[in-house]
């Protein structure tokens, strides 16, 4: 069962820094999310697979899986949580770039051309991992139904998704967190 409360009080004592830092868009901002604090912890990892099962329990996808190596926690914290259960749920690793060796793929796990997917990502500023991870994953011949990312900064994301004709699902925004977004 998600608890919603209980991430956000992990979040912001696990992965909320305040400062000075530079964002992977590379916006610059006067926090910080190390969402890997809270994926890669036990609580924090059921908690985020919960919450996701969640917003995917009506349209049930054939898989989940994001951008290597922010997704790859996620991905594998809601698989394992839905082996629990009665609904089986593949996992895949998008790659930022296709390996020079082996079969040279962008996405790898057991998935084909033709599967419903749904992207999972931990904090989304500008979209631009996830939509990376849509474009690799559309080539590999599989339909996305939406984007799951356990943050959303309000900067700009939920819009670039929207323009592009996906939708984007959060289990929590900055504001949850306590911090307004910058204009």
């Amino acid at each position: 069962m998600y608890d919603r409360q209980a991430l956000i009080a992990l979040i912001q004592a696990k992965a909320l820094e305040f400062g000075d830092f530079t964002l992977a868009s590379g916006k610059k901002a006067r926090f910080y999310l190390d969402c890997r604090r809270v994926t890669l912890d036990s609580r924090g990892a059921n908690l985020i697979a919960a919450g996701i099962l969640e917003r995917i329990a009506d349209a049930w996808p054939d898989a989940v899986g994001g951008m290597a190596v922010g997704a790859d926690p996620i991905t594998g914290a809601v698989i394992t949580l839905a082996g629990q259960g009665p609904r089986p749920l593949r996992g895949f690793i998008v790659r930022k770039e296709a390996k020079a060796h082996g079969k040279g793929r962008d996405v790898e796990g057991p998935v084909k051309a033709g599967d419903r997917v749904v992207i999972v990502e931990d904090v989304v500023t500008t979209g631009g991992s996830s939509l990376l991870a849509i474009e690799k994953v559309e080539a590999a011949g599989m339909i996305v139904d939406k984007v799951v990312a356990i943050v959303d900064r309000l900067e700009g994301g939920a819009e670039a998704f929207a323009n592009r004709g996906y939708k984007l699902e959060t289990l929590l925004t900055i504001r949850d967190l306590g911090i307004e977004p910058t204009a």
